[in-house]
């Protein structure tokens, strides 16, 4: 598995999703034309054909380690978009969540 790969995949992913998802809340929640949800929903299905380009063969595996991607994904875009200050417990969590992903994903496997 090519870890560069791999990650790359995860960070492309983690755009697609997080930003589909926030441009849907942006019509939703803040008042945005419709079309925003409408290029949000474009976006979330891009999400669904990235993660189907993971090396690992195994469903699972690959959206529960993405799950931790997510998790600090998140917290960044809310940094970087909607100008949000994680505290110490959103970065410690957001810490084990990539660990989580780095054990997922990484560790060695029997053949």
């Amino acid at each position: 598995m090519n870890v560069t790969k791999t990650i790359i995949l995860f960070a492309l992913a983690a755009v697609a999703e997080i930003g589909g998802a926030w441009l849907i809340w942006q019509a939703v929640r803040e008042d945005r034309a419709w079309w925003w949800a409408g290029l949000g929903i474009v976006a979330l299905g891009a999400y669904g054909f990235i993660a189907a380009m993971q090396s690992d063969a195994n469903f699972g595996r690959v959206l529960a380690a993405y799950g931790g991607v997510f998790i600090a994904g998140s917290l960044v875009w809310g940094m970087i978009v909607d100008k949000f200050s994680p505290d110490r417990w959103d970065v410690i969590g957001a810490l084990v969540a990539l660990a989580g992903v780095s054990i997922i994903m990484f560790a060695p496997r029997a053949a």
